[in-house]
């Protein structure tokens, strides 16, 4: 044994992770954080504006009109930045009951099943958002001027971020890394 193998407990006593799967782990880490920061600056900004606009009306009688379409711009991207981290930290809605029932083995030939089908269905929203995507170019928010291709392109940010990851967890699962996470938060049935 040599020094590089020793188990590591972040790890959970496997050893080091091989530079390739530590690389893209650390893609998916990336998304993550992408993630996090669209999420928090589109809360901050919707927040900002909409109580900036409540404290307008109140003290002046009228607020301020863009207040109202700068949600149909944050709000998609929002919620792209809540799929993309919660695909990053593989915590999507999902019922586990057969995959905990299971073995290591067969269960992770139904998590890359499941990263497979993933992955064809995000690549297949991706191909078939184009034409929403074009016509989009053409519809302009009407106060603020802005094309509605801002707020739609979450879209791609979304399904593309999920394809990628799940490109990164076929990967693991094929070089044998164990994606399945028995952490105690895990496993509580609250």
């Amino acid at each position: 044994m040599t020094p590089g193998d020793k188990a590591s407990p972040e790890q959970r006593g496997k050893g080091p992770k091989r530079p390739f799967l530590f690389w893209i782990t650390g893609v998916s880490t990336l998304l993550d954080w992408s993630g996090r920061i669209i999420a928090a600056t589109c809360l901050g900004f919707m927040f900002v504006a909409l109580l900036v606009n409540v404290i307008l009306r109140y003290a002046f009688g009228s607020g301020i009109a863009w207040a109202y379409e700068i949600h149909a711009l944050l709000l998609p991207w929002l919620v792209g930045a809540g799929i993309v981290i919660a695909a990053a930290r593989g915590r999507n809605i999902s019922i586990t009951l057969m995959s905990d029932l299971l073995a290591p083995k067969p269960r992770s030939i139904l998590f890359l099943a499941i990263n497979v089908t993933i992955l064809v269905i995000a690549l297949s929203v991706l191909e078939s958002s184009q034409p929403i995507l074009k016509a989009s170019k053409f519809q302009t928010l009407s106060t603020l001027g802005i094309k509605q291709i801002w707020g739609y392109s979450s879209l791609v940010y979304a399904f593309a971020g999920m394809a990628v990851i799940a490109l990164i967890d076929i990967i693991r699962l094929l070089a044998g890394d164990d994606t399945y996470d028995t952490g105690p938060e895990r496993a509580s049935l609250s």
